[in-house]
């Protein structure tokens, strides 16, 4: 059985700093693309980072410069730093992965809050 388990949020203030963790556990024989994925109150869940297996990132405009996604492939784990947070980075983040396993497919993680506010 496949998991994701998110780590690593919180409350910080407005210009601090946050870093995520995901790690996928289970029989996996591979995974390909892994990203972040935000969703504030009331709103669609979006992508904030994602990056290859071969390490190729993409990340929304709004924290382009703030945010760092990196990945581990022999741990199968994905990390998202954030930095120069503001209030409206606040949301549910989720680990999203595309995993080859006995059921492969697109897994997701509980999530996790992260709440900027002073």
């Amino acid at each position: 059985q496949v998991q994701l388990v998110e780590s690593g949020g919180g409350l910080v203030q407005p210009g601090g700093s946050l870093r995520l963790s995901c790690a996928a556990s289970g029989t996996i024989f591979s995974i390909a693309d892994m990203g972040w994925y935000s969703q504030a109150p009331g709103k669609q869940r979006d992508l904030v980072a994602s990056i290859t297996r071969e390490g190729s990132t993409n990340y929304a405009d709004s924290v382009k410069g703030r945010f760092t996604i990196s990945r581990d492939n022999a741990q199968n784990t994905v990390t998202l730093l954030m930095n120069s947070l503001k209030p409206e980075d606040t949301a549910v983040y989720y680990c999203n992965a595309q995993i080859v396993a006995v059921v492969s497919g697109q897994y997701w993680g509980q999530g996790t809050q992260v709440t900027v506010s002073s």
